[in-house]
């Protein structure tokens, strides 16, 4: 009987740990898969969507293609479970026709983006401030460590047995603690009720708004800021980043959506703020462009020599001023101003950084610019962990992968 994908696999990094060393079976990876060095680990690879994410790319590559389909899905108990090749479109359509969905939006950044490289990489879209992100939804999951063993880490409910909570320990550990091979997710149903609406103003009163608003009933599903900026581009056109636009998204039963827009439009009133509604379907396109990182903001043309930047900070912090930092180019907050995103060269990491830091975040090289790639590079993607959490890190690491199978560098540790 031929062996399944999974034990193929499985096979291939029990061959490689028992050597002591990375090599290849040769049944999955024919492509340079028969003259591995002792050095090179196995990189995984699902979609290639989030490629650019992390540290350079490096090792064998070892494809989860094989590993797809819905193992199984219970709408009347929330939950789902899939292979990790599995592609998330392919995930969302199931439970689209079921009326539910993944509500921390994981984004789609190209049609390949698979389950397992949602997990690895923990990315959320949106609605993560409100609604939890990539971790808060992972019920369980099944590896395959850098021991050549099969683990199984949780369940396919919210209660399952007690014990240390692993499974959510892989989300964001960019596949470099071992293979998930199936991953178990909550979902929800879809609300009943939305509206987004558009409001003109200045960052710092978007900052000042959006935590008072964080204090009330709001039903605040999502948000986000985009400060204005002109750029020319090569076709001697312009392009228009919203200037001071607020968008909020409204989520929730049709009675706490339609109070919620008349909160809005007096709070409005009452501010000179101007403020529009937006019609479903050009708010569901807009909103989907931002998840997916297709909105213009994400574009970098005309920004050749800057690279984008991702800061995590709290969501009270005011409107950050970095010195050097261009203030004519766009930025953006999402997550009630947690998340923001500012174009900045990485000549500015130290005070980028710096100034994440003091606010009590971190700051990530998100995309390197187009002109500058690898001296961009140059500079580190995350800001550097602390002496503690690097030692918590390592011991990690030796604990799921004892050989550096998998150590191919991605977390920079």
């Amino acid at each position: 009987m031929k062996n399944s994908p999974e034990n193929e696999l499985l096979t291939l990094i029990q061959d490689a740990a028992n050597a002591k060393a990375v090599r290849s079976s040769g049944s999955l990876h024919k492509a340079d898969s028969s003259n591995l060095s002792d050095s090179l680990p196995f990189r995984i690879v699902g979609g290639g969507s989030k490629d650019f994410y992390g540290g350079a790319l490096r090792g064998v590559p070892m494809s989860t293609k094989a590993l797809q389909g819905v193992v199984s899905y219970e709408p009347s108990e929330l939950y789902i479970t899939a292979l990790a090749g599995t592609p998330l479109k392919d995930v969302e359509a199931v439970l689209a026709e079921k009326g539910q969905y993944l509500a921390f939006e994981a984004p789609n950044f190209n049609a390949h983006s698979t389950i397992g490289g949602l997990v690895g990489c923990g990315l959320s879209g949106p609605s993560r401030a409100t609604c939890g992100g990539v971790r808060d939804y992972v019920l369980g999951l099944k590896m395959i460590n850098g021991r050549g063993e099969q683990l199984s880490f949780g369940g396919q409910v919210m209660k399952n047995v007690a014990g240390y909570d692993v499974s959510r320990v892989l989300c964001g550990s960019l596949g470099t603690l071992g293979l998930i091979t199936e991953v178990s997710l909550k979902v929800l149903g879809l609300p009943l009720a939305e509206q987004t609406l558009v409001l003109q103003l200045s960052q710092q009163r978007a900052i000042d708004t959006l935590n008072a608003w964080g204090a009330t009933a709001l039903a605040l599903n999502a948000s986000v800021w985009a400060s204005g900026s002109t750029l020319s581009n090569p076709s001697g056109g312009a392009k228009s980043f919203g200037s001071g636009e607020l968008w909020i998204r409204l989520r929730g039963s049709r009675a706490a959506v339609s109070a919620g827009v008349q909160t809005v439009l007096g709070h409005c009133e009452r501010g000179g703020i101007l403020v529009q509604t937006k019609e479903h379907d050009q708010a569901r396109v807009f909103w989907s462009a931002l998840k997916n990182q297709q909105h213009e903001f994400f574009d970098s043309t005309g920004l050749s020599e800057n690279c984008l930047w991702r800061l995590s900070v709290p969501q009270k912090t005011p409107e950050l001023i970095i010195e050097g930092v261009d203030p004519s180019l766009p930025q953006c907050l999402e997550w009630n101003a947690a998340q923001r995103w500012l174009w900045a060269p990485s000549g500015l990491s130290s005070r980028i950084r710096g100034a994440a830091l003091k606010a009590g975040g971190h700051a990530t090289l998100w995309r390197v610019s187009p002109a500058r790639a690898e001296v961009d590079r140059g500079v580190g993607v995350f800001t550097p962990l602390t002496q503690a959490q690097q030692t918590i890190q390592k011991a990690l690491q030796r604990e799921f992968d004892p050989w550096g199978l998998f150590d191919t560098g991605r977390l920079e540790i």
